[in-house]
């Protein structure tokens, strides 16, 4: 195990007391399951209950959304009200990180989702979970861009106004206070 990604045993019970107390205000986000089956695959699988902790801490205020039962894993998305904080004012990828000549931002969004060992939810992703409440009502999260318009320079960006999900396009070097991106992880 990569030792960077291994958390204290004080931060072991911080991290799986957090998100049973999350899993259970939310039974809405996951009807039928069941913490016990979600805490023991956690025990399990250290490394990707430290990708938790650093979603969490990075203020995704992560929950699972899904079981995948033919892959038998839970799924999680960063559930925080607002795109997280810990996660904003970034580009889009590293691409667009390195081409900006000034005010460069310190990270981007693909970067950040690699070094916590989550993905950028998709487009889909990000409805699924508008399903669930209503998320981004003041803040935009960056979504997984297709390849075609990636190659053009752009990236694309969510956020939910007017009972609506709308997704925009931006120059994928941009960067704002209120945007920053959700991410998603299997367990």
């Amino acid at each position: 195990m990569n030792e960077k990604r291994k958390l204290s045993p004080e931060q072991h019970e911080e991290i799986l007391r957090i998100l049973k107390a999350r899993f259970d205000k939310n039974m809405n986000r996951h009807k039928g399951l069941e913490w016990a089956k979600v805490e023991a695959k956690l025990e399990t699988n250290t490394e990707k209950l430290w990708s938790l902790y650093e979603m969490e801490r990075t203020g995704g205020e992560p929950d699972v959304i899904v079981h995948d039962k033919e892959a038998d894993e839970y799924i999680f998305y960063d559930c925080s009200a607002e795109s997280p904080k810990g996660r904003r004012n970034v580009c889009y990828d590293r691409k667009a990180l390195d081409s900006r000549k000034k005010h460069k931002p310190e990270n981007s969004a693909i970067d950040m989702a690699y070094d916590m060992g989550v993905e950028i939810l998709t487009e889909e992703q990000y409805r699924e979970l508008q399903e669930l409440g209503n998320f981004d009502t003041k803040t935009s999260s960056w979504v997984k861009t297709p390849a075609n318009i990636r190659k053009l320079g752009g990236a694309i960006f969510c956020d939910y106004r007017y009972d609506t999900v709308f997704v925009y396009h931006n120059g994928a070097d941009s960067y704002y206070g209120a945007r920053g991106f959700r991410g998603s992880l299997r367990v």
